[in-house]
Order: structure tokens, then C-alpha cells, then sequence
């Protein structure tokens, strides 16, 4: 197990780079750092042991699969929960006020 002091050389995944990029260590926890701050831009972020965070899943492209499903295959469309059965629609509430005309 290696110590590190503050402004220790340290690979680790930059989240405004965006990529895997040398750090300098700016507080430690436990002999394991905590935040870095990315050589490159100067951002300081937790440390993240090299790991970029997982892909974002865009629902346009979700909906859109779910489209060309429907052509492919019918019975084969994800679900979508739906509501439940004894809920009703609640009735919105009056304005106060002057109505505007």
C-alpha cells in the first residue's frame, strides 16, 4: 500500500477533460486521496480511482428503439408501467383572483 502526500503525481479520470489525465493530490483520507486537481484544466474533483462514470441513457434513442420495435415485432415493445387502476384524475384547482378576459 503506497502513502500519498498532498501534491503527489496521480492518474485519474478528469469529468471536464473527459478522459483518463495526470493529477496532483489535494487532500488525503485514510492514506488514500480524496480530491484531486486535473493538470490540464484545474478542476478539482473527488478522486475516482481511474473509473469513468457510467454512460447517460438518452430516452429520444430509447423511445426511438422502442418505435422501430413496433414495426420489427409488436409483442416484443418494452412496457411502460401504467397507472394505477383505482387513481383518479383529481380536479384542478379554481384560479383566485380576477379572470382575464
Amino acid at each position: 500500500m503506497r502513502d500519498y502526500r498532498l501534491g503527489d503525481d496521480i492518474d485519474d479520470y478528469c469529468v471536464r477533460c473527459k478522459r483518463i489525465m495526470n493529477h496532483s493530490v489535494v487532500s488525503v483520507v485514510n492514506r488514500e486521496p480524496a480530491k484531486v486537481r486535473c493538470r490540464i484544466c484545474h478542476s478539482d474533483h473527488d478522486y475516482r480511482h481511474e473509473q469513468a462514470p457510467p454512460p447517460k441513457v438518452d430516452l429520444r434513442k430509447a423511445a426511438l428503439f422502442n418505435e422501430v420495435l413496433k414495426t420489427v415485432a409488436p409483442e416484443a415493445v418494452f412496457a411502460e408501467p401504467e397507472p394505477a387502476a383505482d387513481s383518479t384524475p383529481k380536479p384542478k384547482a379554481k384560479a383566485k383572483g380576477k379572470a382575464r378576459k
